[in-house]
């Protein structure tokens, strides 16, 4: 090995043997921090989502698109709907983490933690989510004698499928029944699943069928544009709102729906209960913020009823809003993201004031480390200086022959010492000092 390469590694191997304390000490205290605060989020999310075909089904498939991106497996969960998706989250033993709810589907449903707050929090409102009550065209000239249903009063004697047990609709009609005054026991109420009910009610063994969803559903895209198939139109939409503080009033504006059609042909106006992501309390901020970002890309757009940038939003929330959705909704997506991948800017973004705090604490003690380098280096040579004086104190005593060997042997040690050329000096200072050694012992054997 070249003289200068061997000096080289040398230097390096004292300077990372002296600094090396401190070094595993960072790192100790980096994993501490890393674990403590475990900024990694899990790379599997159990989001419950609705029946198939619905809006929360559509929905939840985008989200697990996205989030493949970054690394995410979203595990969709089909469920009847929101009532059961609030059930899931409250279960701790059922492994769903996020869901969509449906607004006023949960107010007796909440959970108190262990610190007296709610367990389950909210990442926002989405999407308005209209109650859409179809009804045949024929059912209403054969129980009104005419052909629109004006009012939910008018129901009595019909059979309407309310929804199926586990979603929200049966809880929201209830409501809306009650508010009209409506004997519930006049009208059959059905609680069928969504497809065998859609089924029924287009073979006519079912008069009126109720869903609360976005118009992304493809069964209310589907009835929208049947014939024989009218929609009900909440008149007293305001009112309601005002009755209901969780539903806003919506238009469906006409030819929204096929403009060549001019389908509906008129406006027709809806009451929404506003469709939110409801988290447990203990998920991963990170991926919190991740679905609140996705959210924003799903749902940002115009739609039916809403312009570009209505949602999402923290307006509407029955729960309190998560601090991630918090901080996304006031100052948008962190910095960093903009930037850098997902997984690097949330490590930095998690991590930066335990960084700050570590270095704080290093600086003062790195401040040992130049002279324990120093040292070390010193040592090499300064350890020859015992020997040397040893010898030279021997003089006269021992043979001068045996002093000579054994100053020859020092010499021949100290010739292989390597140090720095900051160090050099004292070196062959080392050198001379033995030179004169040598000749002090040879003076004495000549006298």
């Amino acid at each position: 090995m070249p003289q200068a390469l061997r000096n080289t590694l040398l230097s390096f191997r004292d300077l990372l043997v002296t600094a090396g304390p401190f070094i595993v000490l960072t790192l100790m205290l980096l994993g501490v921090a890393y674990w403590v605060l475990d900024p990694t989020p899990p790379k599997k999310v159990v989001l419950a989502t609705g029946v198939e075909q619905g809006a929360y089904a559509e929905f939840g498939k985008r989200y697990a698109e996205l989030l493949k991106r970054h690394g995410i497996t979203v595990e969709l969960r089909t469920t009847a709907g929101a009532a059961e998706n609030l059930k899931l989250l409250n279960d701790a033993n059922s492994g769903v983490d996020i869901a969509f709810v449906q607004g006023g589907a949960g107010e007796k449903d909440r959970r108190i933690d262990e610190e007296g707050g709610e367990a389950l929090v909210s990442l926002g409102s989405l999407f308005y989510e209209p109650v859409w009550l179809f009804y045949r065209e024929d059912s209403a000239k054969r129980l009104l004698k005419g052909t629109t249903l004006t009012s939910l009063a008018q129901l009595p004697g019909w059979k309407v499928n309310i929804g199926a047990p586990g979603s929200g609709v049966p809880n929201l009609m209830r409501k809306l029944l009650d508010a009209n005054r409506v004997d519930q026991a006049a009208i059959t109420q059905l609680r069928e699943p969504q497809t065998p009910a859609v089924m029924g009610f287009l073979n006519g063994d079912i008069d009126a069928i109720a869903f609360a969803s976005a118009p992304e559903s493809l069964m209310v895209q589907m009835l929208l544009q049947t014939p024989g198939v009218k929609l009900f139109n909440f008149a007293q939409a305001d009112a309601y709102s005002r009755r209901f503080p969780f539903m806003s009033p919506v238009t469906l504006p006409r030819g929204v729906v096929d403009l060549a059609g001019d389908q509906p042909p008129d406006d027709v106006r809806l009451v929404a209960p506003t469709a939110s992501l409801v988290a447990r309390k203990d998920t991963h901020p990170a991926l919190i913020q991740l679905f609140v970002q996705t959210a924003h890309t799903v749902h940002g757009e115009s739609g039916w009823f809403q312009r570009k940038g209505d949602f999402p939003n923290a307006k509407n929330t029955e729960r309190p809003l998560a601090a991630e959705a918090q901080r996304f909704y006031a100052a948008g997506v962190p910095v960093l993201q903009r930037f850098l991948p997902f997984w690097l800017a949330n490590l930095i973004d998690r991590m930066w004031v335990v960084l700050v705090s570590i270095v704080a604490i290093l600086i003062p003690l790195s401040r040992v480390v130049p002279p324990l380098y120093q040292f070390r280096i010193r040592s090499r040579i300064f350890r020859w200086y015992k020997q040397l004086r040893a010898v030279e104190d021997e003089q006269g005593t021992r043979p001068a022959d045996e002093l000579l060997k054994e100053l020859g042997e020092i010499e021949h040690n100290v010739e292989q010492v390597s140090v720095p050329l900051s160090y050099a000096d004292e070196l062959y200072s080392l050198r001379s000092h033995i030179h004169m050694v040598r000749k002090k012992l040879l003076a004495g054997t000549a006298q």
